[in-house]
């Protein structure tokens, strides 16, 4: 006779998982939580006083990344990054997160490290001001090898339907803002891990740390600085866009179909971003990688260059924004403490050479 747990799936280690996570969802809980962990579903009560509210949805997970906390057996920051992916997306409509749910699978079920794994999301939660609603930790002996976890998670959000940010008011002369990386966040990291062979070695760049320590950093989580500027002048930001998988070349672009479709109706050259080089600091870690032997001509293409999050604005607005994010750089006590902000660049009209092209991101 065989049972389940000769089959290589522990129950009982799966109940004390569940037990360690209740504990770290708690701290996230904010109103409109109607129920707890445990339930089959979880509830949220739509916000009072909306007019008329859309849902607003992403989804992610943190990637190879996972390697790397496997490697240094760190694993309480990548929930952060599991969180990031997701409400950073959702914040480029001008959407407010509401909550989170992650899914882990492993092949042999550690409490204490699902936990751990658990204590990023809540982490990444808190940071959002949003709640971790609800989860599943899956165990499949045979299918992950031991000691392995995968991570993916979705979120929620909301906003008025009148307040949806659609990149449709982009326009050029339009001001673009960058907001600052903690570091490679969470991609680009198939290359890392072929570029970088010892996760124990000393990080060159940061004094006192590992490259596996290093690379763990988590990815910012940009929803409190940016909704906290949306309150104030919602209306002189056009467009926002999170740096994540395709760098600068493949993000940047997504803000301006509807601007686009505009203008072309109108007989007017498509929208293209012009990004001054030297406007801000790109991190060293990424200098460190080129000498490990990325390709300089295709940083752009892969990783964040040192900024995560932009935003086209009004020009007229541009530099009250800009005091604004550092006004709260300078007092926040959460992971946009010293965020560096930037005025990186302009919207312009294509020409020449990039004539009918809508998906160009110039530098001069």
């Amino acid at each position: 006779m065989i049972d389940y747990r000769q089959s290589g799936v522990d129950v009982e280690e799966g109940y004390r998982a569940v037990d360690k996570y209740k504990a770290h969802a708690a701290r996230t809980k904010i109103p409109g939580v109607l129920n707890g962990l445990g339930s089959f579903a979880g509830m949220f009560e739509v916000p009072a006083g909306m007019k008329h509210p859309v849902m607003v949805s992403g989804t992610d997970g943190v990637g190879t990344k996972l390697d790397v906390a496997f490697a240094v057996k760190k694993y309480d920051t990548v929930g952060i990054d599991c969180v990031a992916m997701s409400v950073n997306d959702i914040l480029c409509t001008g959407a407010r997160p509401l909550y989170f749910l992650d899914y882990i699978a492993c092949g042999k079920l550690d409490a204490a490290v699902a936990a751990d794994l658990v204590k990023g999301v809540s982490d990444g939660c808190v940071d959002s001001n949003c709640a971790l609603l609800g989860g599943e930790t899956a165990e499949m002996p045979g299918f992950y090898d031991a000691g392995k976890y995968d991570m993916a998670g979705f979120g929620v959000g909301i906003a008025e339907k009148d307040d949806i940010i659609t990149g449709e008011r982009i326009d050029e002369g339009d001001v673009l803002i960058g907001l600052s990386s903690t570091g490679v966040h969470s991609n680009g990291f198939s290359l890392v891990r072929k570029l970088v062979s010892d996760f124990a070695e000393p990080a060159p760049f940061a004094a006192g740390k590992t490259m596996g320590d290093a690379l763990l950093t988590p990815t910012r989580i940009y929803v409190r600085p940016v909704l906290a500027v949306l309150e104030k002048c919602r209306s002189a930001v056009h467009g926002m866009v999170h740096i994540t998988g395709g760098g600068f070349y493949e993000n940047i672009p997504r803000m301006y179909p509807a601007a686009n479709e505009k203008r072309a109706a109108a007989g007017k050259e498509p929208l293209v971003s012009v990004i001054e080089k030297g406007s801000w600091d790109i991190l060293p870690v990424f200098d460190d990688l080129v000498r490990r032997g990325a390709d300089p001509d295709r940083m752009f293409n892969t990783f964040n260059m040192g900024i995560g999050f932009i935003l086209a604005v009004s020009a007229s607005a541009a530099d009250g924004i800009i005091d604004e994010f550092k006004r709260f750089a300078a007092s926040d006590a959460g992971c946009c403490a010293g965020m560096g902000v930037y005025k990186m660049g302009r919207v312009a009209a294509a020409a020449g050479e990039v004539r009918g092209q809508a998906d160009e991101v110039l530098f001069e």
